[in-house]
């Protein structure tokens, strides 16, 4: 199974967590307001009757494995049917919440996925968000999964306090190292009613904006790609909560990854110009399945292009013999 397979989400928002990250409100993320219980994991299995095979229940928001033994196993008990079935569970923790006792229960009990809460790997920034665990710890966690033969994503965020393009760029080099099978990049939002909201507003913290996050981002991702490790996620999932104001700062945007792609495509695009010298039009060929992106978010690239190079026209079209994430041109030039 892929990082990408069917998944069953259940949402169980800081549950098990030992204390509360200053970034950090799960509800307001997961659009849970409770965590789930096994009557809400028994409902979710319920209405995923006969599609047990190569798919994943999903715990998702909290930290799993510090919950108690008798936690897990109600929580587990109720999936035990789905497992017998041959399903399987995924499952987001914290580094430092993992030992090989831990692990070897958990496999025991049909978990085949763990996901880390990594974050970042410099301790600075660690220490400034109010993580609660080393770089050391991300380390000694994952290799316990891979130890063990379990899959291993691996979760980095963008921007918190103290972070810089280089650190996260680390980061992310050090992250690839450990051999993840998926990896989620979340830059950094400010969400109401957090302790970063306030050190925003006190002027302590400088806003990571979604601009900034899209080139951190774009600069990060060849790092996975040239390891074949899928990037399975960029930015949070946008809920009607963030949407509607609890994001009050920050890199949010329901588009996010799009907006990374389109950047990609504005690199590539402006790359093929420099290189063509003088031009009076051009015409970008992608694949078509790319179309939307090489023009970017409302025509960003478009526009872009033509400030950049004055008195060019532009213009975008498919063609599938184009690579999918590849881009070519076509050039007249000044008479």
């Amino acid at each position: 199974m892929t990082p990408r397979a069917r998944i069953i989400p259940v949402f169980v928002p800081h549950l098990g967590c030992p204390h509360r990250c200053v970034f950090c409100d799960q509800k307001r993320i997961t659009g849970a307001p409770a965590p789930a219980g096994p009557e809400q994991v028994r409902t979710a299995l319920t209405a995923a009757a006969g599609r047990e095979k190569e798919t994943e229940l999903a715990f998702y928001g909290g930290t799993f494995a510090a919950l108690s033994r008798p936690e897990q196993e109600a929580l587990l008990d109720a999936a035990a049917p789905f497992v017998d079935l041959g399903g399987s569970i995924r499952l987001s923790t914290r580094p430092d919440s993992l030992t090989p006792e831990k692990v070897d229960f958990l496999a025991e009990r049909g978990v085949r996925t763990i996901e880390l809460g990594c974050q970042s790997m410099d301790d600075g920034v660690l220490r400034l968000s109010d993580r609660g665990h080393r770089a050391a710890d991300t380390e000694t966690a994952a290799r316990l999964v891979r130890e063990r033969g379990l899959r291993l994503i691996l979760q980095m965020m963008t921007g918190l306090p103290g972070d810089t393009f280089e650190k996260s760029l680390e980061t992310a080099r050090r992250l690839a190292e450990l051999g993840p099978d998926g990896v989620r990049i979340y830059p950094t939002v400010i969400l109401r009613g957090t302790p970063l909201y306030d050190m925003w507003k006190a002027g302590t913290y400088e806003e990571h904006t979604v601009p900034e996050a899209v080139r951190w981002c774009a600069g990060i991702l060849p790092v996975f790609e040239e390891r074949g490790i899928p990037v399975i996620r960029l930015g949070l999932n946008p809920t009607e909560d963030l949407s509607g104001g609890e994001a009050a700062g920050g890199a949010y945007h329901p588009a996010f990854g799009e907006l990374v792609a389109s950047f990609r495509f504005l690199q590539r695009e402006r790359e093929l110009l420099r290189q063509a010298g003088p031009v009076s039009s051009a015409a970008f060929l992608v694949h078509p399945s790319r179309l939307s992106a090489a023009v970017g978010h409302r025509g960003s690239n478009r526009r872009a292009l033509e400030e950049e190079f004055p008195g060019m026209k532009v213009s975008f079209r498919g063609s599938e013999n184009v690579k999918r994430d590849g881009a070519a041109v076509e050039i007249e030039r000044p008479e």
